[in-house]
């Protein structure tokens, strides 16, 4: 017989999934709250959302803070912190340089009175620093959701951290050649519909990066990180932060000029009713949360072998 207390009774369930909802809309709440004029008319105000993207940070932040401090210790979910550490440590990196050498050249910052004034260093000019915060706490939540949903809310369909499928393996470095076909075909695809439609001087880099941040491990490592994926938890990670992006984007950034994007850098695809929305911004999270995964299963497998780096890579 089932008790009606503990961890798993119905009560704590339903407070759990209340918790969730609330780390979602209370940073929502409160960046909405930032909003001082009606848009998009209300948006060429001197100041429409004071400091209106320092605090939608908190949508990355509480939700790393609840998850990481709460949930997670909750529920005895064991997360691996040399490996979760290691991974932000190779994506972090990527997020930051897309900030200093290509931000003003992918990018604008129209609204200086949405963040604290705080300038960063970046090629061609600095960049508000809630740019690097915003990559560093955003990898970090797509990281712990993409855990938090591994390892409780679709647990039956991952492997166990100490499975031994994650230590059997010759070499993690195994080249997929689709995803390079993909790569190239897509880069080649964005510049062709940029010559043939768009017809004005411009190079489609923000796209062709992105192509880049999501295909470049997946090329060199897939075919050891597919077996150990929780596709299941990658696909809802996708959705919830993809949701979320939108909903800051498209709400709040784009028609209150947080930040911009430079025309000449883009694709050329813009959703109008979106506030002209680049459709490299629906892509952005995707090739994130993608290459996360990848390279967090990559890091804990060569964990799980007890190996040195290069021969667990090399073989």
């Amino acid at each position: 017989m089932t008790g009606s207390s503990g961890a798993n009774s119905p009560r704590s369930s339903f407070r759990l999934v209340m918790a969730m909802l609330g780390m979602i809309a209370l940073p929502a709440a409160l960046t909405l709250h930032t909003v001082r004029a009606p848009g998009p008319a209300g948006a060429s105000a001197s100041n429409p959302s004071p400091y209106g993207y320092t605090v939608s940070l908190l949508m990355f932040i509480v939700p790393i803070l609840v998850i990481g401090l709460w949930l997670v210790p909750r529920e005895g979910v064991r997360i691996s912190t040399r490996a979760f550490a290691g991974t932000i440590g190779v994506l972090f990196p990527m997020g930051a340089a897309l900030d200093f050498f290509f931000a003003r050249s992918f990018f604008k910052f129209p609204n200086p009175g949405a963040t604290l004034g705080i300038v960063a260093p970046a090629l061609g000019g600095g960049v508000p620093v809630e740019e690097y915060i915003f990559y560093l706490t955003g990898f970090t939540a797509v990281l712990l959701i993409y855990v938090w949903l591994d390892e409780y809310w679709l647990a039956a369909y991952g492997i166990p951290a100490n499975a031994a499928e994650r230590a059997q393996f010759d070499r993690l470095l195994r080249f997929h050649p689709q995803s390079l076909i993909w790569a190239v075909a897509l880069a080649g695809a964005a510049i062709l519909y940029r010559w043939m439609f768009v017809r004005e001087p411009g190079f489609p880099g923000y796209f062709t990066f992105l192509v880049m941040v999501a295909l470049g491990p997946s090329a060199a490592l897939l075919p050891a990180a597919m077996p150990v994926i929780n596709w299941r938890a990658l696909s809802l990670t996708m959705f919830i932060i993809l949701l979320t992006s939108l909903l800051w984007e498209v709400t709040l950034a784009v028609p209150y000029g947080w930040w911009g994007f430079q025309d000449a850098a883009m694709l050329g695809i813009r959703i109008t009713a979106w506030s002209r929305l680049p459709i490299e911004e629906v892509c952005v999270w995707f090739a994130v949360t993608y290459a996360a995964v990848i390279v967090y299963e990559i890091v804990r497998r060569w964990q799980a072998s007890g190996r040195r780096v290069l021969h667990a890579l090399m073989g």
